[in-house]
């Protein structure tokens, strides 16, 4: 059968439905309320490719590339995706997919009903094979035609970059994965919110819930402080009640799409959920729980006093915690360099010394890569390597915020490693201690799965957001696993690298198109993995040293100190094609559901820049704050002292880089190991001026969050929280310890208040 309802799958249907549809199915045969919908199997997927006689040419194509060259990989996906969208798909099954719909809009008793189009790809013989987030999916999609060509498009995800990649990388054979095709119901909720089936803190058998007024999407991307519920679930008893005032809400306007409105007066201070209803939902935890036999993350939503459940997946993180061992470095061996622990954790290996970009190739499985400094055409081979030193920089350099992210030890500012270190011999690097040891130590398996250990998902709940820092949609899938509250901070630059190529490039040879599927492709997977937790994506910050490397990058200026010269937002209004690329990306996405991302423009000084910036966005009919949340980074002290004119000007959010704002506010370099002792983030001029921020935005209402190393210091975080940041967005490996300050941070504030009360 090529289409099947949810109530004729089970979770024995993987190989039918996939591993998303044969859930929902499972949920709906176990009486657990699911929104109504089908799904268009895998054999249909097999069917049309068949019929239209497509099959052989697209595996002629993957049998030709080579998956390590990106261009030819991107190409190649092109190609094949082309081919599926143009394939004519037969009659008969165009007829199914038209009735099960049409049946389903009579089921729920509407007229094209707006559905989601969500991918769910199996493969034969190969129950190990997991595929999430790397086909497409797609929201608010109504009419019959409009379910047809989603379904097609789906189909035609099956062959992104991405999806190639990861089979051949685990030797999964393209012909055996299919993939299948959920449509379902989009639930239209009157309130909504997330529960816990049992404390993610300490395994407690008690009930966790949060919900707030309308949509889902409120309370999961932190837009609103939910209010805060526990259920004892050994009898139901009701053991916390904690509500909030809830300024706004999701909800969907007369074009089927979701917006942010404000609550009603009225209700703002009013309770979510009765008694009765937390009953009900606790009853379906335990149902859900006793069902899979684990605790359960799920996602609910009441519509005109219905329970849906949307999502359940297991509470991966209980019992991940591993603290981080100590090391004994000390009895390592003898120190050869020494320099700033700029990323945590122990690495041995054979020493590579990279002097030129063209060495790269060097750097095999598990060397240490030693290096003047890292830039960021360097990170592919970053990510080979096991360990990271360099001669220059500081901790919050290029090769110490990719070293954090990628979970890799790095040792920066020795001054001397290139030379002094010798090719080829074996060494130990103690990423904490900012030491380079002689020979390879016999610990090393030891402190690599400490290290891998190392970054905890941090389930405690707190006023205060935390959000990640994501450089690369590699590491998105690891950020996200740390129960981060969203994205912070999307690094435009890094995205571009794995196309080898200068974003002008694109430009000057008329492939604008190319560019945007470029950046989209990119910024997708990084969605994908948080969704519908925020994205904040910032366009373009590229000194020009650093792009100077890509193709087309030969008529990049030569500057005295790029890191004062072209760059941000005053590059981009010069080269306004490039920035209308970005965009158009960014709209791309939110046609295709993406609306958690928001756009941040960079390094601006004058609310000006701000303004023409958003003239762009609004020119290729993307509304800025109507379409899409639009903010802007806080670098420099001009924008921190006019921090009032951008708001007039209007923003909805800003996010302070600490990294840029101190060394503009001090004059100190922040790459120069020379005078990184004189680089401080709470130096008493940077201070004020965050807190200046901080302040005039709480008072407009704007959300303000800070993304640089500030945001990793624990006791400049008690004093962000202080001050009234709305979120932290820290390095995933911090995340955990971070969530921990903040928490504290907001306990004191309530034990202070509380006091002053009793005095």
């Amino acid at each position: 059968m090529y289409v099947k309802k949810f109530e004729e799958l089970s979770k024995s249907d993987i190989g039918i439905a996939g591993g998303k549809g044969a859930n929902l199915g499972e949920l709906t045969q176990a009486g657990i309320p699911v929104p109504p919908g089908f799904v268009v199997t895998a054999q249909a997927y097999e069917y049309f490719m068949d019929e239209a006689g497509i099959n052989d040419k697209v595996m002629s194509i993957l049998e030709k590339i080579d998956i390590n060259d990106t261009k030819e990989l991107q190409a190649a996906a092109e190609e094949i995706k082309k081919i599926i969208n143009e394939a004519p798909i037969p009659e008969d099954l165009v007829i199914f997919i038209r009735e099960y719909y049409n049946e389903l809009c009579q089921r729920v008793g509407e007229d094209d009903t707006d559905v989601a189009i969500r991918s769910s790809a199996t493969a034969e013989d190969l129950p190990e094979a997991s595929f999430a987030g790397q086909q497409d999916t797609f929201l608010h999609v109504s009419g019959d035609d409009e379910v047809i060509e989603f379904i097609r498009r789906c189909w035609a995800s099956l062959f992104e970059a991405r999806a190639i990649f990861y089979r051949e990388e685990n030797n999964f054979e393209h012909s055996k994965v299919y993939i299948a095709v959920v449509v379902q119901k989009m639930a239209i909720a009157d309130k909504a919110g997330v529960m816990f089936t049992v404390n993610p803190s300490t395994g407690e058998e008690i009930a966790l819930i949060e919900g707030s007024w309308g949509l889902g999407e409120a309370v999961v991307s932190g837009d609103v402080t939910p209010d805060n519920y526990q259920v004892d679930k050994k009898d139901n008893e009701i053991i916390n009640v904690t509500i909030s005032d809830k300024k706004v809400m999701y909800t969907n306007d007369e074009n089927g799409t979701s917006v942010k409105v404000e609550v009603p007066e009225e209700m703002r201070k009013e309770r979510v959920l009765s008694d009765e209803e937390l009953i009900e939902l606790t009853e379906m935890g335990k149902r859900v729980q006793a069902h899979y036999g684990e605790p359960m993350d799920t996602e609910w939503a009441f519509e005109k006093d219905m329970l849906f459940l949307l999502q359940a997946r297991p509470i991966t993180t209980l019992g991940d915690a591993v603290e981080e061992g100590e090391s004994e470095s000390s009895d390592l061996g003898d120190v050869l360099v020494r320099g700033l622990g700029a990323s945590p954790g122990m690495a041995s290996g054979k020493v590579k010394i990279i002097l030129d970009i063209d060495e790269l190739d060097k750097i095999k499985e598990g060397d240490i890569m030693v290096t003047t400094m890292t830039t960021p055409d360097m990170v592919p081979a970053m990510k080979r390597a096991s360990g990271i030193v360099t001669d220059e920089g500081g901790v919050t350099c290029h090769a110490s915020i990719i070293s954090r992210e990628l979970g890799i030890p790095c040792v920066v500012g020795t001054g001397d490693a290139t030379s002094t270190l010798k090719e080829n011999d074996g060494v130990t690097l103690d990423g904490k201690k900012g030491l380079v040891f002689e020979g390879i130590s016999e610990t090393k398996e030891e402190a690599a799965t400490v290290q891998a250990g190392a970054v905890e998902a941090a389930p405690i709940i707190t006023v205060t957001e935390v959000k990640a820092n994501v450089s690369m949609p590699e590491a998105a899938e690891k950020a996200a696993a740390t129960g981060a509250d969203g994205v912070g901070l999307l690094r435009t630059e890094h995205l571009m690298l794995t196309s080898g190529i200068h974003p002008g490039k694109f430009i000057a040879d008329g492939e604008e198109d190319k560019l945007i599927d470029t950046i989209a492709e990119k910024v997708q997977i990084v969605a994908d993995a948080f969704y519908p937790k925020p994205v904040w994506y910032r366009t373009l910050d590229a000194p020009t040293d650093e792009f100077i490397a890509l193709e087309g990058g030969e008529n990049e200026p030569r500057e005295h100190n790029p890191m004062l010269g072209w760059r941000g937002i005053r590059r981009e209004l010069d080269q306004p094609e490039i920035l209308k690329c970005e965009f158009k990306a960014i709209k791309k996405l939110h046609e295709k559901g993406y609306t958690n991302i928001g756009i941040m423009i960079p390094l601006s000084q004058n609310p000006a820049e701000l303004r023409q910036a958003k003239a762009i966005c609004s020119s290729i009919g993307f509304e800025p704050h109507k379409d899409v949340d639009f903010g802007m980074m806080v670098e420099i002290p001009a924008a921190a002292i006019l921090i009032d004119e951008y708001i007039k000007e209007g923003i909805d959010f800003v996010s302070l880089g600490t990294n840029d704002l101190t060394q503009y506010t001090l004059a100190v370099d922040r790459n120069n190991e020379f005078v990184a002792k004189h680089y401080s983030e709470e130096h008493p001029a940077v201070m004020k001026l965050i807190e200046r921020t901080i302040r005039k935005c709480a008072e407009a209402g704007v959300t303000c969050s800070i993304c640089g190393q500030a945001g990793s210091v624990p006791h400049i975080v008690e004093k962000l929280v202080a001050f009234g940041i709305t979120s932290v967005s820290s390095n995933t490996d911090a995340i955990a310890d971070v969530r921990k300050t903040v928490a504290r941070a907001e306990q004191k504030i309530i034990l202070d208040a509380a006091r002053k009360r009793l005095e």
